[in-house]
């Protein structure tokens, strides 16, 4: 039988110190556990991930050295246990007891020892060790100190509350399926099955579930009747307002939540474009599953010489690839597998695509730019640079204080994940 501490030892050296996603690892180290077992496992790997600059800490305290080489894997483990002792319900002899017991499925029984009289020091000297790290701004707030310096400077007045946000657990968020039934009729049919719900008016198709829950316990998931999607990310397509025999692209669509919600909305021609054709497949399911239809094309969006068949579109939504800084309460490997310097080259990345893509739009259509980003050299200034370059774009505000030279409406982590959008119109020239 595996040992959860010990996959969860595995899964997080491959993320924190071989770069791979914690979406791609978290699978493949699940596979054949019970579903408490699954569970237990992902929670121990966000909480790390969430922790890991205190938990490197303790350690360094703790430790006379740091584990290098060949047993750098089992100062993950040390986290693991840590972990559990400062943040589980887990009881403190367990904790360290299935820790330690992890060596023997790591084939490493000679740091029984080691492992045992580390986290037994911790126990004990927990009190002292939390407030000496408190002291340190990487540890107090638990994320790397260049976006703590990005995130200060852009939102002097509430940066800590962002921090906060992206150390808490994501809420469950269902967008309702509007061709099928309208938000409230799916609230009663939830009710009706005992699932604890909220609505806010701001976000129209969206229902908020009091605690996450298995899919296939909704009502009619299987045919359609509600998507699993974050509240600000059904706003893509409301922003976009599809109409009927429209021809619409969504450029690097997967995994095809907002695809899928142009369709709900909307009896339109969608050309859904990503350059990965694995995550193009998870459109076609999810597509599927809803039992709507679109073109799906492996593509790269910077390139449309390559693709365009030289028909221009009546909307585009323009969802860049970007820093994913507002969703790493979801995904708390961006942390760690994000780098300063990526800000920079993401945002070329983004300004290229945006350029590219913009002659494939109608005179008086519409573009919706959006990202899962809180950083403004990835969205307003993104914007309002491409605003002062191109005199055929005319700016839509989508608030009161949405102006040409700070576009765009940039949601914050909270209520929903953080996103940035602005809506553009080409005007006839």
């Amino acid at each position: 039988m595996s040992n959860v501490r010990a996959l969860a030892a595995e899964t997080l050296y491959n993320v924190v110190d071989k770069g791979a996603s914690l979406n791609q690892e978290l699978p493949f180290a699940s596979q054949g556990l019970s579903p408490k077992d699954k569970a237990l496992l992902q929670q121990i790997c966000y909480g790390v991930l969430r922790y890991l600059p205190s938990l490197e800490n303790y350690c360094q305290q703790l430790l006379d050295q740091p584990l290098k080489g060949k047993r750098r894997i089992f100062q993950f483990l040390l986290y693991v246990g840590i972990y559990q002792l400062q943040h589980m319900r887990v009881p403190p002899h367990a904790a360290i007891s299935e820790t330690v017991n992890a060596l023997q499925q790591m084939r490493a029984l000679g740091l029984k020892g080691l492992i045992n009289a580390i986290l037994r020091s911790f126990q004990r000297e927990q009190a002292e060790l939390e407030e000496k790290a408190k002291q340190i701004p990487v540890c107090q707030y638990n994320h790397p100190g260049w976006f703590i310096k990005h995130v200060t400077a852009a939102y002097p007045d509430n940066w800590q509350d962002i921090l906060e946000a992206n150390q808490q657990q994501a809420p469950m968020w269902l967008r309702v399926n509007q061709a099928q039934y309208s938000t409230q009729e799916y609230s009663d049919m939830l009710k009706a099955n005992d699932i604890e719900h909220s609505l806010n008016a701001d976000f129209p198709d969206g229902i908020k579930l009091a605690k996450p829950c298995d899919v296939f316990s909704l009502p009619e998931f299987e045919t359609g009747a509600c998507s699993v999607q974050d509240a600000a990310a059904q706003l893509a397509a409301r922003f976009l307002d599809p109409q009927d025999d429209e021809l619409i692209l969504d450029a690097c669509a997967a995994p095809g939540g907002k695809t899928c919600h142009i369709l709900e909305l909307a009896d339109a021609d969608v050309l859904a474009l990503d350059s990965d054709s694995e995550r193009l497949e998870r459109v076609k399911q999810n597509l599927v599953r809803i039992g709507l239809a679109a073109d799906l094309q492996c593509a790269d969006a910077s390139q449309p010489h390559i693709w365009w068949d030289e028909k221009q579109f009546d909307r585009i939504l323009l969802d860049v690839p970007c820093s994913a800084t507002g969703v790493i309460r979801r995904h708390p490997d961006i942390k760690w597998l994000r780098r300063a310097s990526d800000i920079e080259d993401l945002a070329h990345l983004q300004g290229d695509i945006l350029n590219s893509i913009w002659p494939l739009l109608k005179p008086g259509g519409t573009l919706v730019y959006a990202t899962c980003s809180v950083l403004p050299q990835e969205n307003q200034q993104q914007v309002a640079t491409f605003l002062a370059n191109n005199s055929n774009a005319e700016h839509i505000p989508l608030h009161e204080n949405d102006t040409p030279t700070l576009p765009g409406l940039q949601l914050l982590p909270g209520e929903s994940d953080g996103f940035y959008y602005a809506k553009l119109v080409k005007i006839h020239s």
